[in-house]
């Protein structure tokens, strides 16, 4: 990576706002490991920012030394105020500021927080340039939320069955005037369930899609994440399933159809699906003008594609999850239902590329790592 031009006056200002912090001696200041342990933490280091923020001001841009790793300390950085050694350190309790007695150092620790704060601040730019450069590379992990969308979707389908059985259930009690209300208002809101069950799936899928082409190695860098995201459904359906398989094609086209025809009815104001927005003043009345198409000269019509009724389209969706989701034919359904991040770095060695060959292979190197995460989630190094 190469600096700014204006780093150094960038780190003079920041350095200002921070004195009188300062890095510790390094000659005649005690910061062996026992020291460090034995220091406290302090109530005015509970409100300093996100970790990686101070990691990145004190280290990277200014830095001061980082004393590495100790017992459920993940990094500590000594620090020096009006001639009082304190420690920054990431815990396995979260970000501290640490004192060796800190009943008599509480007030100057006040101070030190409030410093950093406007130091973060004023470093800024730098942040933005350092995350910049970051997104060029492969020293990146991609979040996986799959297990709490697919958990909304889920949740929103379930209860869509239930109002469905639900208005049956008064539909056949009696022909009562009231029963039939009441299992018209319940079928209507089964319907509204559906319609955000679609959404879901719709969301879900987006987010599992650009995982998987992670894993297949078609994603390397923080650039092509984004890139890919910022592209529409069909797209990253492509990106991840091949649609020259028949059946694969099968599945896009339905799906791909009952995205234009409700989810983006839902999303764009009701101007879609059916057309039920429009009508034309006609000698017939008032008929219906439709957009079958989003785009090109045969936007409107006055007939329409072929349409999906809600249940159609849901009974598609559970159809596509069985074959994608809940089957055991992709090794890369396998990682992201273990809800460890995509780690970009595996994409660019071929780690992913070796472990998606099978099954038994993705077992592998999901167990290994998740290992590995729960160990750096408790710090135990």
């Amino acid at each position: 990576m190469h600096l700014p031009n204006d780093i150094e006056i960038l780190k003079g200002k920041v350095q200002k706002i921070l004195n009188p912090v300062r890095p510790t001696e390094k000659k005649g200041t005690k910061t062996e490991e026992s020291f460090v342990c034995s220091a406290k933490r302090t109530n005015a280091g509970r409100k300093l920012p996100p970790y990686y923020l101070i990691y990145f001001l004190f280290v990277d841009l200014l830095g001061y030394e980082n004393l590495g790793r100790f017992e459920k300390i993940a990094w500590a950085v000594p620090i020096d105020c009006n001639g009082t050694v304190y420690f920054l350190e990431h815990r396995k309790m979260g970000m501290g500021l640490f004192a060796t007695n800190r009943d008599y150092q509480e007030d100057e620790c006040l101070e030190i927080v409030k410093k950093i704060k406007k130091a973060i601040k004023v470093a800024h730019p730098y942040f933005e340039w350092f995350a910049n450069n970051s997104a060029k590379r492969s020293k990146l992990n991609v979040l996986n939320y799959s297990e709490r969308l697919y958990g909304r979707y889920e949740f929103l389908l379930t209860e869509h069955k239930k109002k469905i059985e639900e208005a049956i259930s008064w539909k056949n009690e009696t022909q009562h005037s009231d029963n039939l209300w009441n299992a018209y208002k319940l079928k209507r809101e089964s319907e509204w369930l559906a319609l955000s069950a679609i959404d879901a799936f719709y969301g879900f899928t987006e987010h599992i899609f650009i995982l998987a082409s992670i894993l297949r190695g078609q994603l390397l860098t923080g650039e092509d994440v984004a890139n890919l995201a910022d592209k529409n459904w069909a797209s990253k359906f492509k990106e991840c399933l091949d649609i020259e398989d028949n059946t694969v094609k099968l599945y896009y086209d339905k799906l791909i159809t009952i995205k234009r025809q409700i989810r983006n009815y839902m999303a764009h104001g009701a101007f879609g699906k059916n057309g039920e927005a429009f009508q034309i003043h006609s000698g017939a009345g008032a008929v219906p003008l439709l957009m079958p198409h989003q785009k090109g000269s045969s936007r409107f019509s006055m007939r329409g594609g072929t349409e999906f009724r809600e249940e159609e389209a849901i009974s598609a969706i559970e159809e596509f999850m069985r074959f994608y989701w809940d089957s055991s034919n992709f090794p890369e359904v396998l990682y992201i239902k273990s809800r460890l991040p995509c780690i970009l770095t595996y994409a660019s060695n071929s780690t992913y590329k070796n472990a998606i060959t099978s099954i038994d292979n993705m077992r592998r190197l999901v167990d290994h790592l998740t290992g590995i995460h729960d160990r750096a989630g408790d710090m135990d190094w």
